[in-house]
């Protein structure tokens, strides 16, 4: 007796579905980028971020690009005042972002109780936040001493700062030198020289 020979018939997969399925499973990745003041040489490091976040996020083919959350001569002791990283953490909450990147545990938060609450509600969302330059990510089960610690020097940085500016004002204004910043009066301005007209 002869064995029947089957005859096996191959489906292509539909090339829309395929291609539906392969943008799904890319991780979408945010960058969030912070400098604290206006100063030509932070609004430098500013775009520089921008730039290098756009383009690493763009390079990976397993990523596929969620935006860029920029906060721009804002202090990042307080969460509540930088509306863009604000606006990040919506965005999360609405899971439109599987991974955040950003430079470092200080451009995320210079307030240790901010640093590691927001990192903890993220993380318990599955969204995962990389710090470059500590190459620390938070999903990983050591990281958030590591973090913690980080955000500690960040804060004390901060603080110390803040303590350093404040002294200089006063020494200046001591020796009769204030501040006055003529562009947010009518009517003030300042010759050659620096005074006040």
């Amino acid at each position: 007796m002869l064995a029947e020979r089957k005859v096996v018939t191959k489906i292509e997969a539909n090339p829309l579905l395929t291609a539906r399925e392969k943008e799904r499973s890319l991780v979408r990745v945010a960058a969030y980028c912070r400098v604290s003041t206006d100063s030509d040489e932070q609004l430098d490091s500013y775009q520089a971020q921008i730039t290098y976040y756009t383009d690493y996020i763009a390079k990976n083919p397993d990523w596929r690009f969620a935006g860029i959350y920029a906060d721009e001569g804002i202090t990042g002791t307080k969460a509540e005042k930088r509306p863009e990283f604000q606006r990040l953490m919506r965005d999360c909450k609405k899971r439109k972002i599987d991974m955040i990147l950003t430079k470092s545990v200080a451009r995320f938060a210079r307030n240790t109780v901010d640093s590691l609450s927001y990192v903890r509600r993220l993380k318990a969302q599955g969204i995962g936040v990389f710090f470059e330059e500590q190459n620390l990510d938070s999903m990983k089960a050591d990281s958030e001493m590591f973090i913690g610690i980080h955000s500690v020097l960040a804060q004390a940085e901060s603080e110390n700062i803040s303590a350093n500016v404040k002294w200089g004002k006063a020494q200046s204004a001591k020796q009769g030198n204030v501040p006055f910043q003529c562009k947010h009066f009518l009517g003030y301005t300042k010759n050659a020289d620096g005074e006040i007209e």
